[in-house]
């Protein structure tokens, strides 16, 4: 890496260096402080999550993270990179504690990021776009304007969407000929990854992911809990779903979908009914998710309708680093 580039811009006493297996409490601790600094410790990881981000198919902990740590040696900054598409679509998450902005920490971090990313950018093909995507708190005036001055601009925003059930919500409408059934792992994950890739294939900034990581990021979780995963038939076909788990010790809808032909019917607000009516029976009242604020399968309105409020607002920047042709995006047929 060329910490050369990167030196001069941390104060003395911090230190930009790989990110190690024994940074993982540390790491964890630093993303909660600095999303509960930002008003919203909702949407920060445990260190059992990070572990699973770092152990998913394709991340190198040695050349795809990075933390910048005290002279006494403790995490302050933490930054990972992520290919997620033909090495084109590439992706940051980044992290300053709020006691030490203005120190360097996040320029260092960002120019590590490029840095990997320009690597990455040989793999591509010659003809494609390449980009690097990081996102933050609609709020995070610091980091916005840091992104700015390293040549990023904002394109599209999002909405951490949240309702508190003080009561229980209404029952479920189910579609003619929709019905709900128990998900069992070994004969349904395969199918509900490929129902997944469809629904979304339409959906922007969706890039095709393997089953093998798919099934890491859905299936083999530490935190699975397959009577939260809601899934809807019409015969032997599924029609939409919703995966639920806890975050941070709320319920969260981690991902809602409904298949095209199956879209408009009312299925999508039966299946968050479900889930809504299931979290309160096990005594949970917040429940919250994340959404494309500009949606155009009309997400918003649905979650709005099903009694959803606006919690929190994040942007998306992006940094083009060749332009060309968008990456083909490989659909998968069910």
């Amino acid at each position: 890496m060329g910490t050369n580039k990167i030196k001069p811009h941390l104060d003395p006493g911090l230190k930009l260096r790989t990110a190690q297996w024994t940074d993982l409490e540390p790491v964890a601790q630093l993303i909660l402080d600095e999303c509960t600094a930002a008003g919203d410790p909702s949407i920060a990881v445990s260190a059992e999550e990070l572990r699973g981000e770092w152990e998913t198919p394709g991340f190198n902990l040695e050349t795809d993270a990075w933390v910048v740590t005290t002279e006494d040696g403790r995490v302050v900054g933490f930054e990972e990179f992520v290919n997620r598409y033909a090495h084109a679509s590439l992706q940051g998450d980044g992290y300053v504690h709020p006691d030490f902005l203005g120190k360097g920490i996040g320029t260092a971090m960002l120019q590590a990021l490029e840095e990997r990313a320009q690597k990455e950018m040989e793999l591509a093909e010659p003809e494609h776009r390449v980009f690097i995507r990081n996102g933050m708190s609609i709020g995070d005036t610091v980091a916005r304007e840091m992104h700015e001055n390293e040549g990023y601009k904002p394109i599209r925003f999002f909405w951490r969407m949240e309702i508190t059930l003080n009561s229980a919500p209404p029952i479920p409408t189910w579609p003619e000929d929709v019905e709900l059934r128990s998900f069992d792992v070994d004969t349904h994950a395969y199918l509900l990854y490929r129902a997944h890739e469809e629904t979304f294939n339409d959906h922007w900034g969706h890039t095709p992911v393997s089953y093998e990581e798919w099934r890491h990021r859905v299936i083999e979780r530490d935190d699975l809990d397959p009577a939260l995963y809601f899934i809807a038939w019409d015969k032997d076909q599924i029609t939409g779903y919703a995966l639920c788990r806890y975050r941070m010790g709320n319920g969260w809808v981690g991902t809602l979908g409904v298949r095209r032909p199956w879209r408009k019917r009312g299925l999508g607000l039966a299946l968050l009914h479900h889930a809504f009516g299931e979290y309160h029976k096990r005594g949970d009242k917040v429940i919250s998710l994340g959404v494309d604020a500009a949606s155009q399968t009309g997400a918003t309105r649905l979650y709005k309708k099903a009694g959803m409020q606006v919690a929190a607002e994040y942007v998306s920047y992006e940094k083009e680093l060749r332009p060309g042709q968008e990456p083909e995006v490989e659909t998968t047929s069910s």
